[in-house]
């Protein structure tokens, strides 16, 4: 048998699974790219997702917060409504004490004294005394009654002491009578609280006066009055009037040169008819309007007519008027704004606002005067500034500086060279227009009533060459400008003096107090002295007596002005009425009620027959009176 050396067979084919790297296919790097953008962005839709949450958790607490600043703001509004409220109720209770213990009087045949009267006065003398509680220290030169808070009731007879029942019941049959004259309607009309002057009574009492509280700026404003008050609250009511070459010059309310005031009455026979109201008096002797009207002495002759010309509506208390020295506009102050009215036709013509100020809280003009040449407006606010406006052009030219506390009333001089400001500071202040430098007269004597010398009102003398201020500590003082000493003080009123006002002829002085009564003063002797260049220190023994008291108004007098011809004095008060005083006699020729609230400020053009009043009721009118 053949034999093959070469064996022949089939190649076998591999069967299992091949291992790594013997063609096995690799994966692609761009998937891995890929697969890592979308881990980043699941990332960042979440972190978004999360920032929006975050969000909208943020705006929530935003509005939570907003909210509650919201309520805070409320709840002070409603905190100074309270007090404001709570002020006028202490107020009225304290009126009603008052008139009780003068019913009593009345009833067991006392007379209540009076400065300067004689015992032997008339009724009318008996509403003079305010409220035991309604003034500082008082000391009364008509029979020596007990000071403060318990005057009236510490000395009475064991037969005025009566039953606390029958006095309520004395006092509604009175309100009743009240209600029917010329008090008609007061508890429903009195409804919008002043801010003027309570800023100004309410540090009165924390100093630890008893007194009053008053509805009037700032009051309280706020005003006074006064509003309060308020506070608010009074302004000295002389008007600046162009520049003259020398004194005499034109004629310009509460200082003008038409001849001097003539000799006063020391008694107030006729001044105050205390039954003076529609119903009492004759028809020939009153006068109504829709919302107004004014009631004549039957006991004095009829000289006077008042009619309303304008009213002008605010968005709050009207703190003060000035008309301009040619008369044909009147300047009212008011919360944040000074506005100008055209007196003949009554439209608007000009807002003065000063937008730096924040939008945050109460800024009250406390006081708005005319330069003489009616080209600027000063005013004086809460915020401790005295601004000069440029009228033609709504502008603030200057601002001054320089008082610690609130303005309340300002003065320029007849020049025009100088604006006079009053404060809470103590102190009055003259500002140069030129070279705007400041000269300060401070308040610093050692027996001013518990060191409360707040300077309520200011005025500059016809020549310029005096500066009157009233102040809550109830003196009227006098300084000269040239060399800035004190040169007189004047003390009488038994409260606060709240308006001061010049005599055409500069040699007399009209003060307003919250005592409820008005006072001449003769200041013939310092003028005299000044003129001579005669140096003269307010230490000295005062030579300018109270020739004569006017006394009628049922309320704190807020406001005083004098004619132009000197024939009239005029007062605006808490009582709402505005008084008009006949210079000749002392006698009440009307009274004329037009505001719901208090009459904070008044004033009158130099022409001598319009009268603006500014009032807590956010009103300010125009009325025009003619013989």
């Amino acid at each position: 048998m053949s034999t093959n050396g070469v064996y022949s067979h089939r190649t076998l084919q591999p069967s299992g699974r091949p291992t790594a790297g013997q063609g096995a296919p690799q994966p692609s790097s761009a998937m891995k790219f890929t697969d890592s953008l979308d881990i980043i962005k699941q990332e960042y839709e979440s972190l978004s997702a999360e920032v929006d949450t975050l969000r909208t958790e943020r705006d929530g607490y935003a509005s939570k917060v907003e909210s509650q600043v919201n309520e805070l703001s409320i709840i002070r509004r409603s905190l100074n409504e309270l007090e404001a409220m709570y002020s006028k109720i202490r107020q009225d209770y304290e009126v009603e004490v008052g008139r009780l213990r003068l019913e009593i009087a009345k009833q067991s045949g006392r007379t209540v004294g009076i400065p300067g009267f004689s015992t032997k006065s008339s009724p009318a003398a008996i509403h003079v005394n305010p409220p035991p509680a309604a003034g500082p220290s008082a000391v009364s030169a008509g029979v020596g009654e007990p000071n403060g808070r318990e005057r009236g009731s510490l000395n009475r007879s064991p037969g005025e002491r009566e039953p606390h029942q029958q006095l309520q019941q004395g006092e509604r049959g009175r309100e009743q009578r009240d209600k029917r004259g010329y008090n008609d309607d007061r508890e429903r009309d009195d409804r919008v609280a002043d801010h003027r002057d309570p800023k100004r009574v309410k540090r009165r009492e924390r100093s630890g006066i008893p007194f009053l509280h008053a509805d009037v700026c700032a009051w309280g404003c706020r005003c006074f009055a006064f509003v309060d008050h308020y506070s608010p609250l009074a302004t000295p009511n002389t008007l600046v009037k162009p520049i003259a070459p020398s004194y005499p010059s034109t004629p310009l309310v509460g200082h003008n040169t038409i001849g001097p005031l003539p000799p006063m009455n020391l008694g107030p026979k006729g001044g105050f008819v205390d039954d003076l109201s529609l119903q009492t008096v004759p028809p020939e002797y009153r006068k109504e309007g829709s919302d107004w009207f004014a009631v004549f002495n039957p006991k004095a002759k009829k000289v006077l007519d008042i009619g309303l010309k304008h009213t002008f509506s605010h968005a709050s208390v009207v703190c003060c008027v000035q008309f301009s020295p040619d008369g044909k506009y009147l300047a009212t102050g008011c919360n944040r704004t000074a506005q100008i009215y055209d007196t003949k036709t009554g439209v608007k013509v000009c807002v003065l606002v000063d937008e730096t100020v924040g939008k945050m809280g109460d800024l009250y003009i406390r006081s708005v005067r005319f330069s003489p040449d009616g080209r600027y407006l000063a005013t004086g606010a809460e915020d401790r500034l005295i601004r000069i406006w440029d009228i033609a052009n709504k502008k603030i030219i200057h601002v001054f500086d320089g008082h610690q506390q609130e303005i309340y009333s300002l003065d320029f001089s007849r020049d025009g060279r100088f604006v006079v400001s009053g404060s809470g500071d103590k102190t009055t202040r003259i500002w140069d227009m030129m070279d705007k430098s400041c000269k300060v007269f401070t308040i610093n004597d050692a027996d001013s009533l518990n060191n409360d010398a707040g300077v309520t009102s200011v005025a500059v003398s016809p020549d310029g060459t005096l500066v009157a201020a009233g102040s809550l500590d109830t003196v009227v003082r006098l300084w000269d400008v040239a060399t800035g000493v004190l040169v007189e003080r004047m003390r009488g009123h038994r409260d606060s003096v709240y308006s001061v006002a010049f005599t055409p002829d500069g040699k007399g002085l009209v003060s307003g107090s919250l005592d409820k009564t008005l006072k001449y003063w003769d200041i013939s002797g310092v003028t005299e002295s000044v003129g001579r260049g005669v140096k003269r220190e307010g230490d000295r023994p005062p030579i300018s007596p109270c020739v004569t008291d006017f006394v009628g108004h049922k309320d704190y007098v807020l406001s005083v002005a004098v004619s132009p011809d000197g024939r009239w004095v005029v007062s605006g008060s808490k009582d709402r009425c505005v008084h008009f005083w006949d210079s000749h006699t002392s006698q009440l020729q009307f009274m004329l009620q037009g505001h719901k609230n208090s009459v904070i400020s008044l004033d009158l053009t130099s022409s001598g027959n319009l009268l603006a009043t500014g009032s807590g009721d956010n009103l300010a009118r125009i009325w025009s009176y003619a013989s």
